[in-house]
Parts: structure tokens; C-alpha cells; sequence
């Protein structure tokens, strides 16, 4: 099989009619939903973090008490124990809220999008650079996995 053969696979090749700039814009795009599941991610980080932090306090404010220090025990306990992060929010509901606000609104029109200007289709700015990339002929450069050009 030739490399023209064993091109992207037909979910990854460009409809008919859809231009270098649409293609590239849907790249872009695509690569800033990415991000925003990076950021997502880290502000479950932040989320499971501070969670972890909360509970440790527990572990604080006991041995702040059993060395004798009954006040300050008392203090971390009434000021910061099961604190809110920001007002009126703990993290589960700041993560909530960009969920709400921001992540799912941002996934349903990057579908939208793809698919009222690329029937659909994925990445295909990433596999045209892969196209454009590959060398011909070497077995760790083939197009995709054995089963998707099948």
C-alpha cells in the first residue's frame, strides 16, 4: 500500500468545500477547548487540594488541643475550618459553576461548530500536519493504527 492509500482515515480527512481557513480556524478552536480542559482539570486539582487541606486542619486543630494550645485550636477551628474559598462558595461549587457557566457551553458550540462547517470532523488541522509530516514508507510513520486503515 502506497502512502496516498494509507491516508488519514475518513473522519480525519476534510469534507469537500471546506477551505485552509476554516480548517485552520477549527484548529484553533479546538485547541482552545483543550486548554480550557487543562484549566478544568486543574481547578479540580484545586478542588481536591484544598478538600485535602480542609481535612487535615482536622488533624491540626487535635493537636493543637492536645499540646495545650485549647485557644489557638479554637481559633483554626471557628476561622478557617470548612471555610468558604470565595464568598457563599466552598470549591465543589466554584467547579460547578465554571461547569454551568463556561465548560459546557463552550463544549456544545465547538460541536456546533465542527459540525456545521466540517460534518463533524475532528482534528483535522492536526491530521493534515500529520499528513504533511509522515515519511513515506517507514513502518512508525503509517497514517493511523492498523485497524483504522482497515
Amino acid at each position: 500500500m502506497n502512502d496516498h492509500e494509507d491516508g488519514p482515515d475518513a473522519g480525519h480527512r476534510r469534507p469537500d468545500g471546506v477551505d485552509d481557513l476554516t480548517v485552520e480556524a477549527l484548529g484553533s478552536l479546538s485547541k482552545a477547548l483543550e486548554t480550557t480542559e487543562r484549566a478544568r482539570g486543574h481547578l479540580y486539582s484545586f478542588h481536591q487540594l484544598t478538600g485535602g487541606a480542609d481535612l487535615e486542619l482536622d488533624r491540626s486543630v487535635r493537636l493543637l488541643r492536645e499540646a495545650g494550645h485549647r485557644e489557638w485550636a479554637d481559633r483554626v477551628e471557628a476561622e478557617i475550618l470548612g471555610r468558604n474559598v470565595i464568598p457563599g462558595h466552598w470549591t465543589f461549587q466554584v467547579v460547578e459553576a465554571y461547569n454551568a457557566t463556561y465548560y459546557r457551553p463552550f463544549c456544545e458550540l465547538e460541536r456546533e461548530v465542527v459540525s456545521a462547517l466540517a460534518q463533524g470532523r475532528d482534528h483535522l488541522y492536526e491530521a493534515e500536519m500529520k499528513e504533511a509530516r509522515r515519511t513515506s514508507g517507514h513502518p512508525d510513520h503509517t497514517a493511523g493504527p492498523p485497524a483504522a486503515r482497515a
